[in-house]
Order: structure tokens, then sequence, then C-alpha cells
């Protein structure tokens, strides 16, 4: 995602957004361990965009 996207959104839906993506990480970090992964790449992309939405969170947090 795009670190403009995610300024538009609301605290709540940042909040959810990481819930969501947590999930599908725990889903990709097991199949990696299975051995039936087809894009690890995709680990890497998301733990980058928890972080973005972690950073936006903090900075709105810091701005108040």
């Amino acid at each position: 995602m795009k670190p403009q996207d995610l300024r538009n959104m609301t605290k709540d839906e940042l909040k959810h957004k990481i819930l969501s993506l947590k999930e599908e990480l725990s889903k990709l970090l097991f199949q990696a361990k299975t051995g039936t992964i087809e894009k690890s790449a995709n680990i890497a992309h998301i733990k980058k965009d928890v972080a973005r939405i972690k950073t936006i969170l903090k900075e709105e947090s810091h701005a108040k």
C-alpha cells in the first residue's frame, strides 16, 4: 500500500488493516514452514505494510 492511501484512512480502519495483515502474515509464515508457499516475497511486503501503518499511527498520536 502507498503511504498516502494509508494517511487517508481513519485510525480504526488502520487498526483493522493491521489485524487483517497480521492474520495473512501468520498464514504465509505457516505455509513457508510447511513448504507450500508460492511467493515468499509476500512475507516481506506484508511486514513492510504493517510497519508503514504503525509509523502513520505513531505520527498521528504525536501530532496531537
